[in-house]
This record gives structure tokens, C-alpha cells and sequence, in this order.
């Protein structure tokens, strides 16, 4: 009896000593664990503010680039309008020696130090050439600019479509947690009815293999929503960690007709801008190969000056000798390149053929337009459908499921028939997820290739509070 009391009081506070240690790595390692998983301050990347973080593209910093350098361009073609400076020596210094010898008169040498230099100013007055390059390159610095525009708005539409698709994945994953939770309470109650010996075996391996297809599902959700997530930072050029807001809701509402759609599209359309001043300069293109058989007309001035010390061709050299002159030329000049064989003639016909190729890329351009606006408008108001039929498909199908679980329980239905009502709602959910998915996608598209904005407010017919219980304007999600 006494070792039994002595046992456990001789062990206690061994064990006192090895609970202690046990806290103590517990909270080494809590610490660890709270080190290593620190992680980078996150951003919130935001719907609205897509506009401000994608200017940090890389693509779009190359072309920022471009415009600039199209800006040099046509600076350095203005500057031709301006009077030229031109400074030459020849010599400065320059040093002549050497010995002239004849035997019929005395030898005479040589030892000078020459300076010759001199300034010379050139002004065109007529230069036919120049008035079609300024025109060029005025073109092709608008042309970059508006590249670099239309680059900027499609790379904005492209960011919000990933942003949209990202949304839409965490609602993927949600639908199918739902979708995972109602399957696992199916397997519960086919257990309990097999348990209780009401039930059969094959529901219990019927629930167990919807429950792997919705795990399976699942995981293919994640592994989508993490790769839509590169595909948002790949684009927004994010370096770090951010997040969004995972509500799915609608952006906004199109209160705008077809045809007001169609006429700001093609009017404000910057390819189409494109075109005609593609079409512009082949047009001075072709100009300026007339231009080169038209005279050129230019003053110039010319002051040349000479400063000499020492001497040359002398008997006797003087080093200390110096000299200077200097003369001034002022004169009108005149170049005329007649006829060269009909070759600029035959290069401006082929410029001109060229800006009537443009013409009709103008037309077709026009007409793929018309073709992507009105698509985009109709499946707006498809999706506006879909989003309000899904609605009441859901609220549908949670009644079926309810219906046919209560069946179940009293033993009216089979397992069979609840899955398939779960597998309805599920389905349900995602045609919901995809018709609000798609119906931003629309809108975001209708918003680039008719540069109107998106309505905040949804407005019926004549811009009026649209009263319709069934309407799209009233949509809570």
C-alpha cells in the first residue's frame, strides 16, 4: 500500500516537468508557425480601380513609349521649317611648311600657322517635301496615341473579364461546398435508414459516389480559381499577394437603344480613326512623289574667314607676321529635279491605290463593328432573361429538394431522387453564377466598343424609374 502512494508522488513532478516542457515548445513552435506564415501586406484590388493599377502593364508602358517617340518625330520634322546653322574649320590650327626652289629665281619657303573657319546659314523657303513629311508625322504621332488608347481600354476590359472570372470561381467553389454539404447529409441519413435496417446498401454506395463526384468537383473549382488568380495579377503586373470582393453582383445597367449604341461606336471608334489617318498618309505619301519634281527653293549665307601667322613663299620667314580676311556671301538658290524616267509618277499611283485599300478596311471595319455591338446588346438582354429565370429555378429547386428529402424520410421516395433534385439546384446555382458572370462581361464590352458608360441607375422606356416587378432593376443578390 505504501508503494502505491509513493509511485505517483515520486512520478509527479516528472510529469510536472515534462508538461512544462511540452507548453513551453508548444508555444516555441506557435511562435514559428506565426513567423513563418507572416506573410506581405496584401492589397485590395477593387472593381472600380482596375482603371488605375492595369497603366502599370508592361505592354502599355512600351507603347507610352512610342507615343513619345512619335512626339520626337514630329518636333524634328517642324524644326525643318527653321533656318539651319552650320559651323566648319579647316584647320584650327593649321600648320604649312615647305621650300619652293627654282634655279632661276630665289628659293622661297614656307612656315605658317592657318585658321579657315566659317558659318553658314541655310533657310528653304520652298521645300515641297516638307509640308507632306510635318503631315506624316503628325499622323503617325496621333496614331500612336490613339494605339496606345485602344491598347489601354482593351487591356481594361480584359483585366475586368479576369476579375469577373475570378468572382465567379469563389462562386463556383461556394456552389459546390453547398452542393458538398447536401450530399454528405444525404450519406447520414442513407446510414441511419441502413443502420436502422430500412434502408439498403446500394443508397449508402449511391450517396458515397455523388459525394466523390462533388468532392472531385470541388477540388477543380479551387484549382480554377487559383488559376484565374495568376491570370488577374499576370495582367494587373501585381508582385504581391491582394484580394478582391467575392460578391457576385451586377456592375451596373444598360439603359441605351440599339441604335444610339451602333452610332457612338462607329463615331468615337479609334481603329476606325486609325484607318483614316492610315489613309492620310498614303495620301501625302503619294503627294510628296509629286513633290520631288517641284523646285526647291533656299537661301543661304555663307561668311568664311582666314586668320594666318608667320609667313609663306618668302626668303626670309617672319614669324611674327599675321594676316586676315574674311568675305560674306548672301545668295538665292534654286534646285529643279525635272523628270527622272516617270518613277515618282508610278510611285504616287501605287500610294493611292494603297489609301483605297484602306477605304474599304475602313467599311468592313465598320460593318464587324455594327456586328460586335448589336451581339453584345442582344446577349445582354438574353442574359438579363437568364439571370431572372435562374432566380426562380433556385427558389424552385430548394422547394424540390425539401419536398424530396421530407419523401424520403417517411419512406415515399427514393435516394435517387433527392441527389437528383441536389444535383438541379446545383445546377440551378450555376446557371445564376454564369448569367450574372456574362451579363457584366456584356456590359463591360458594350462599354469599350460604344465608349458610354455603364448606367448606375436602371431606367425603363423615355429614362423613366422602370416599375416592372420582373425586370432585371430589381434584382437583389
Amino acid at each position: 500500500m505504501f508503494r502505491r502512494v509513493i509511485k505517483p508522488i515520486l512520478f509527479l513532478p516528472l510529469a510536472l516537468s515534462i508538461k512544462s516542457i511540452n507548453v513551453l515548445s508548444s508555444e516555441t513552435n506557435d511562435y514559428i508557425d506565426n513567423v513563418l506564415g507572416e506573410k506581405p501586406k496584401i492589397i485590395f484590388v477593387d472593381y472600380k480601380g482596375i482603371q488605375k493599377i492595369v497603366l502599370n502593364n508592361q505592354e502599355l508602358k512600351s507603347l507610352q513609349n512610342l507615343v513619345a517617340s512619335a512626339s520626337f518625330n514630329l518636333s524634328s520634322q517642324i524644326a525643318k521649317r527653321y533656318p539651319s546653322l552650320d559651323f566648319q574649320a579647316n584647320g584650327l590650327p593649321k600648320y604649312v611648311a615647305g621650300k619652293k626652289y627654282n634655279s632661276n629665281s630665289p628659293t622661297l619657303k614656307t612656315s605658317q600657322f592657318t585658321a579657315n573657319p566659317s558659318l553658314n546659314i541655310k533657310w528653304d523657303i520652298i521645300a515641297p517635301l516638307r509640308g507632306s513629311e510635318i503631315e506624316i508625322a503628325k499622323a503617325n504621332y496621333k496614331i500612336a496615341e490613339n494605339n496606345y488608347e485602344i491598347k489601354k481600354k482593351d487591356l481594361i476590359q480584359e483585366a475586368r473579364m479576369r476579375y469577373h472570372k475570378y468572382q465567379k470561381s469563389y462562386q463556383d467553389i461556394q456552389n459546390k461546398k453547398f452542393t458538398l454539404d447536401l450530399s454528405i447529409t444525404s450519406l447520414e441519413n442513407a446510414k441511419s435508414k441502413l443502420d436502422a435496417g430500412i434502408g439498403t446498401k446500394f443508397e449508402v454506395l449511391e450517396a458515397e459516389a455523388q459525394l466523390s463526384r462533388d468532392k472531385q468537383s470541388l477540388n477543380e473549382k479551387k484549382i480554377e480559381h487559383e488559376i484565374n488568380k495568376i491570370s488577374l495579377k499576370e495582367i494587373l503586373n501585381i508582385k504581391g499577394d491582394f484580394e478582391i470582393n467575392n460578391e457576385q453582383n451586377l456592375i451596373g445597367f444598360w439603359n441605351h437603344r440599339l441604335n444610339k449604341n451602333i452610332n457612338e461606336g462607329l463615331d468615337k471608334n479609334l481603329s476606325l480613326k486609325n484607318l483614316l489617318l492610315q489613309k492620310s498618309i498614303k495620301k501625302s505619301q503619294a503627294k510628296s512623289f509629286l513633290d520631288q519634281n517641284k523646285p526647291n527653293i533656299y537661301i543661304s549665307n555663307t561668311l568664311s574667314s582666314t586668320f594666318t601667322k608667320g609667313d609663306a613663299l618668302s626668303e626670309i620667314i617672319d614669324s611674327e607676321k599675321s594676316g586676315s580676311n574674311y568675305t560674306n556671301t548672301i545668295s538665292l538658290n534654286f534646285a529643279w529635279s525635272i523628270f527622272n524616267g516617270g518613277q515618282n509618277k508610278n510611285s504616287f499611283k501605287s500610294k493611292i491605290a494603297d489609301a483605297e485599300a484602306e477605304k474599304y478596311s475602313h467599311e468592313n471595319l465598320k460593318n464587324i463593328l455594327t456586328t460586335n455591338i448589336s451581339k453584345a446588346y442582344l446577349n445582354l438582354k438574353l442574359n438579363e432573361e437568364k439571370i431572372i429565370s435562374s432566380l426562380k429555378e433556385i427558389e424552385s429547386s430548394k422547394e424540390s429538394v425539401r419536398l424530396a428529402r421530407l419523401r424520403y424520410d417517411v419512406g415515399v421516395s427514393t435516394l435517387k431522387d433527392v441527389l437528383v433534385r441536389q444535383s438541379e439546384l446545383s445546377n440551378a446555382k450555376s446557371k445564376n453564377i454564369n448569367a450574372i458572370y456574362n451579363y457584366n462581361l456584356n456590359l463591360d464590352e458594350l462599354e469599350r466598343l460604344t465608349f458610354i458608360d455603364i448606367n448606375k441607375n436602371c431606367l425603363g422606356i423615355n429614362n423613366t424609374k422602370n416599375k416592372d416587378k420582373e425586370s432585371i432593376c430589381n434584382i437583389q443578390k
